[in-house]
């Protein structure tokens, strides 16, 4: 398993900040290499929610299916995926900023190989894919700091 814990500090309030991670459409808009989401679920936000999303990821579409497993407003939500051998599982969390001001954003992705290549491979892309992350909070608090 391989872990990455990425943090942010936003200047917008906790709802506009969760709204945006929590809410895919909202993601989609803040993260500009999410080209297409489409809902696999009458449900669109909370769990139960089921979606692809398609991304550009190093010049290439990649597709992937997630699913809203853990949604507490204002708190946090987990997505999980099975993808190429591996569980993704993703929570995102916000809180009030340390100064009373703003939100703190926190992203904690634990990677769970389950097939034999995919407990070689995945360990090698955490650089990557902790690249990309790091992009997708940085547009996250782009967007959210211009809507609030």
């Amino acid at each position: 398993m391989t872990r990455t814990e990425i943090s942010r500090t936003i200047d917008a309030p906790i709802g506009v900040v969760f709204s945006t991670i929590a809410d895919i459409t909202n993601f989609s808009r803040a993260v500009p290499h999410i080209e297409k989401v489409e809902f696999l679920s009458d449900v669109r936000t909370g769990v139960g929610a089921r979606f692809r999303e398609t991304r550009i990821m190093g010049g290439r579409k990649a597709s992937t299916v997630l699913e809203v497993t853990e949604y507490v407003p204002d708190e946090h939500v987990r997505f999980v995926s099975d993808q190429g051998g591996t569980i993704w599982d993703t929570t995102f969390t916000v809180e009030a900023g340390a100064d009373g001001r703003g939100t703190r954003l926190d992203l904690v992705m634990e990677a769970r190989p389950h097939k034999l290549l995919a407990r070689f491979v995945t360990p090698l892309m955490k650089g990557v894919i902790a690249k990309a992350i790091a992009a997708d909070l940085d547009a996250v608090k782009a967007y959210a700091e211009g809507a609030g």
